[in-house]
């Protein structure tokens, strides 16, 4: 039998493959006493062997595809599967206790993770903790008879089940075998939909019981441009879900025939397409979408991906391949963006009430915690610089005097480098994300300090309509074309150009199809999104003329009450 889930479009395109259920297993369990200890230490023996083997493979993948440095998280997780001191005590609390080898894995492991806890000065100590809890937890699943998902090790066509997909899950997704994913939660603009799309990976978020429905092994039919998913399709169905492949697939080779063009308007005015992207490999979707620059290169995964922090040649490296891979074009760099719900595990934030209003981004490198990394960061960044068209961008703004001691940071390592001898271009731009609210409002004072502003619209909009936008119960407010939000954005761009400076747009609005004439109106000078919605956009903004975009976008600005009353009037003139 065969059910239909409606979700939220979040990454376009069609797929039909088997479900590959990226849910954590119950690891529950009781204590018991055993008369049998000598089977308890067999059946431990057996775990620990398939552990290992397990490891091996992943860390031999990880190797393969991420790089040996990424690998050595690995070599720490076999190092614990092969310590005889720790796996002796194990056996011996199976001997001493009679008890079952799931509870003296327990006991033991739990020593261990809360000894190493207790060194809090050491960073060595804490990551040894969580090497410990992380293999605990696989020989725990294999005592238990149940399977823990690792996307890493796919290795056949699958559409990915999940509750929710974390940062780190979406960037061991390997194209080649996920042909798209649906979640239980999430919106249009949650970081597992943002990678999807860049990672051109059809995607349906929100659907609110996929993993309730859909079991390991079903075949499920995805279409990402409408929502909508089939568990289980009919012949029929699977050959409707195809044939919308099919058509799918066509439109976009007509949009690729935009690919090497300049993004002009039906009146001839050009605007700038850009391509937000989180790592270098990402570059082949910004070169094949036909993108005038990188207008958001989102640093954090470089820690993410890490096991430690990234070292500033780690980083130097990173900023150069793709300042070089785009020959010239410009490239606006966000300096990390942690917090929220973006964690570093070696970085030992407080836990907030409410993170995405707390301690993150350029409140943490402005604090004594994280200063250092800041400045590491961008010293790499400044090496990077003669490489290319850098321009560098602050995250999470409020105030004036947050962004004056960024720069001056930044002017000192600048200095300090020029002293040391290295090469830094006299070109490199340095601005702000307008995300918060204050600094939309402020931003004719800010213009006369920045060079240049892009305007973050997936925090914007959730701080302007106070409506967390991971929250289902206050989703609707999440409205890219309230008036309020359009006044703010209007406010922005017209404070750049009194001041000549330049206004983009890195947010998910940018690329949204019903906000581009709007935004083409107001006078945004770059829209960055992406990759997969580049084509699209030129397409559509080829059949626009701006004089009438502007007419749009003021009576948009001034007659509207609400963003059901922008819709339709966008449809009106543009539709």
């Amino acid at each position: 039998m065969s059910d239909m889930l409606k979700g939220i479009a979040a990454s376009d395109g069609v797929a039909v493959a088997k479900a590959y259920l990226l849910v954590e297993p119950d690891l529950t369990f009781s204590k018991k006493n055993v008369d049998d200890t000598e089977h308890e230490k067999t059946r431990l023996d057996e775990a620990l062997k398939t552990s290992e083997k397990e490891l091996q493979k992943i860390r031999d993948n990880a190797a393969e595809t991420l790089g040996e440095s990424e690998a050595q998280v690995f070599d720490a997780h076999l190092m614990v599967v092969d310590d005889p001191e720790m796996t002796g005590q194990i056996k011996q609390n199976i001997s001493d206790n009679s008890v079952n080898a799931e509870q003296a894995l327990k006991d033991v492991t739990d020593m261990y993770i809360g000894m190493f806890e207790a060194m809090e000065d050491n960073s060595y100590m804490q990551e040894r903790a969580a090497d410990v809890r992380d293999v605990s937890k696989r020989i725990l699943a294999h005592l238990l008879g149940v399977t823990l998902p690792d996307p890493s090790m796919i290795n056949e066509e699958v559409v990915v089940v999940a509750h929710d997909l974390a940062p780190s899950d979406t960037a061991q997704l390997d194209r080649k075998y996920v042909k798209a994913f649906v979640t239980d939660v999430g919106g249009r603009t949650s970081h597992s939909a943002i990678m999807a799309r860049s990672l051109e990976i059809p995607a349906i978020v929100g659907s609110k019981q996929i993993t309730d429905i859909a079991h390991e092994g079903d075949i499920i039919a995805v279409n990402g441009i409408e929502g909508t998913a089939v568990v289980n399709p009919t012949e029929e169905q699977k050959s409707e879900y195809k044939e919308a492949g099919q058509k799918f697939a066509e439109q976009k080779k007509e949009w690729e025939k935009l690919k090497d063009a300049k993004t002009v308007t039906d009146d001839g005015k050009h605007f700038d397409l850009a391509a937000n992207i989180g790592t270098p490999k990402d570059l082949s979707g910004v070169h094949s979408n036909g993108a005038e620059a990188v207008g958001l290169y989102r640093t954090e995964f470089l820690y993410m991906d890490s096991s430690d922090f990234p070292t500033e040649e780690d980083q130097f490296n990173a900023y150069k391949k793709v300042l070089e891979g785009m020959d010239g074009k410009p490239v606006v760099v966000r300096t990390m963006d942690i917090g929220g719900d973006k964690e570093l595990p070696y970085l030992d934030l407080p836990d907030e009430m409410n993170p995405f209003l707390g301690y993150r981004a350029l409140r943490i490198n402005l604090s004594q915690l994280g200063e250092k990394m800041f400045r590491t960061q961008l010293r790499a960044l400044l090496r990077a610089s003669i490489y290319g068209e850098l321009r560098i961008m602050f995250p999470m703004v409020a105030t004036l005097q947050e962004f004056r001691s960024a720069k001056k940071i930044y002017n000192e390592e600048r200095e300090k480098l020029i002293n040391e001898g290295y090469g830094v271009s006299d070109s490199v731009q340095v601005g702000i994300m307008i995300e918060i609210p204050a600094a939309a409002v402020l931003a004719d004072h800010f213009a006369k300090e920045v060079d240049f502003f892009s305007i973050g619209t997936n925090d914007l909009i959730q701080y302007t309509m106070a409506a967390d936008r991971m929250n289902e119960q206050v989703s609707y407010l999440y409205q890219p074309y309230n008036p309020a939000i359009l006044r703010l954005v209007k406010n922005v761009v017209d404070s750049a150009h009194k001041e000549g400076k330049w206004a983009g747009m890195c947010g998910e609005m940018a690329g949204d199809q019903t906000a581009v004439p709007l935004l083409m109106g107001i006078g945004l000078d770059e829209f960055s999104m992406s990759s997969s919605s580049i084509l699209k956009t030129r397409s559509l903004m080829k059949k626009l003329d701006t004089t009438k975009m502007q007419e749009l976008a003021d009576r948009a600005l001034n007659d509207c009450d609400t963003a059901d009353e922008v819709i339709a009037l966008v449809n009106e003139y543009a539709g």
